[in-house]
């Protein structure tokens, strides 16, 4: 199970750099590249699994922390209308072009915000925060915030379904350093992610060091990733919080309920 998620750049994170480069055009090609092999079908599928169980008839997504869009246009290959957000502009510039390269994909639309004080005047069947962005709002205000942004974006009745890392999952079997490389899109990376966990604040930092190699130079990354892991009442706090109840527990990728074992999880409620 891969359990240091990269780069919604939510939260509390540091940057700095040292490159002949540009840093943040290496970024959102970095991005692509790491998660290549990441099954976006696949997850695409469970989440729209989960909606037509609870709303069978939602047609409109709103995806908190989109990324460069991987979900978002699985999604809208299965015939969903979405709406991806995210903080990145070049991770928002990459998500358009790769959109923009698939022409069946009409209804799908990104724009540039952060998910704790977006806001739209439309409202939407579903909202998702997929991938942990959930995870990076490691404040109590910052939780809250973002919950409610999903709950004033929903019709009355709409789903909000989020994954995350899930506390008991973490404690009983806590992050270890971890080294990736990696080659393509005409860069080599090697990334050194090195875990620092805070118990009592029910956090782990996530050192990350990356060296993103190409024709442009050699482009060094550093980042603090910050990730609150979640307990299911306090979810449930936050939830209700929000203006939202809380309908199921789920490991992700599976229809039953996480254990001991379980690192991430995914929650359902409704409006």
């Amino acid at each position: 199970m891969t359990r240091t998620g990269f780069v919604r750049r939510y939260g509390r994170s540091c940057v700095t750099e040292t490159t002949t480069g540009s840093v943040f055009d290496a970024y959102s090609v970095y991005y692509d590249l790491l998660y290549r092999d990441k099954d976006y079908s696949g997850e695409a599928g469970y989440v729209s699994g989960l909606i037509q169980q609870h709303l069978p008839n939602a047609k409109r997504i709103l995806e908190l922390g989109c990324g460069t869009g991987g979900h978002a246009r699985e999604l809208a290959k299965l015939g969903y209308r979405i709406t991806g957000l995210d903080r990145s502009p070049s991770m928002i510039q990459r998500a358009r072009k790769r959109a923009s390269d698939t022409p069946l994909l009409a209804d799908i639309d990104f724009v540039i915000g952060d998910l704790r004080d977006f806001r739209t005047d439309t409202q939407f069947d579903v909202v998702l925060a997929l991938f942990h962005v959930i995870s990076y709002q490691t404040s109590n205000d910052d939780l809250l915030a973002a919950m409610t942004t999903a709950a004033e974006h929903l019709h009355p009745g709409g789903v909000f379904i989020f994954d995350c890392w899930y506390g008991p999952g973490v404690l009983t079997d806590p992050p270890v350093t971890r080294v990736r490389r990696l080659e393509g899109d005409g860069v080599t990376v090697t990334r050194i992610a090195e875990p620092v966990v805070y118990p009592n604040d029910n956090r782990v930092d996530v050192h990350y060091e990356v060296l993103v190699e190409g024709e442009r130079g050699l482009s060094r990354i550093t980042e603090i990733h910050a990730m609150r892991y979640l307990f299911a009442p306090e979810v449930g706090v936050f939830l209700q919080a929000a203006g939202l109840s809380p309908l199921r527990l789920l490991k992700w990728l599976d229809e039953s309920e996480p254990d001991v074992a379980t690192w991430n999880a995914c929650f359902v409620a409704v409006r």
